[in-house]
């Protein structure tokens, strides 16, 4: 017989309040761009560094960007759907301190271009790495702790110790 898992809601809130803490700066970090700079502007910060201000409309690295509009609706649903799972998964697993921070960092990055979806029709990018002529796609802090968020989930998988057979 399976035992359900006892939640704890109130162990849940500071995981959730992480997420809620990403989205902030997120969206901060957004609007301070957009003040400073029109569309498609940018300022070289260092040799491999600089600041944009860039829309996508697809997913990573612009995947479907140019699909037609339908893609908007798309990833907004898709989104909130697996913000949905991971709300779950961060409730149930609120005690096991890697896990739940790695799911509130990705649902708060989910979150964070979400809102730029609604507003806006496509996710704000800003910050653009490159070496040479070698330009990596702009991101923005929501991707960031997204791509955080996976990598500590990958770790978590790694050092978590596997049961006796």
């Amino acid at each position: 017989m399976v035992r359900a898992r006892h939640v704890h809601w109130h162990k849940a809130l500071k995981w959730l309040a992480l997420s809620g803490l990403v989205i902030v700066l997120d969206q901060v970090s957004k609007q301070m761009i957009a003040s400073a700079f029109k569309v498609g502007e940018g300022l070289r910060m260092t040799s491999f560094f600089d600041l944009v201000f860039v829309f996508n409309r697809g997913a990573a690295f612009s995947f479907l960007s140019d699909a037609g509009g339908w893609q908007r609706w798309f990833f907004i649903v898709l989104a909130l759907a697996v913000s949905s799972w991971i709300t779950y998964m961060l409730i149930r697993h609120a005690e096991e301190n890697l896990l739940s921070a790695a799911l509130a960092l990705v649902l708060g990055g989910a979150l964070g271009n979400v809102i730029d979806r609604a507003l806006h029709g496509a996710v704000v990018d800003f910050l653009s790495f490159h070496l040479a002529d070698y330009y990596w796609p702009a991101f923005n802090v929501a991707d960031s702790a997204i791509s955080l968020g996976v990598a500590l989930m990958l770790w978590q998988q790694l050092v978590q110790e596997k049961p006796a057979r």
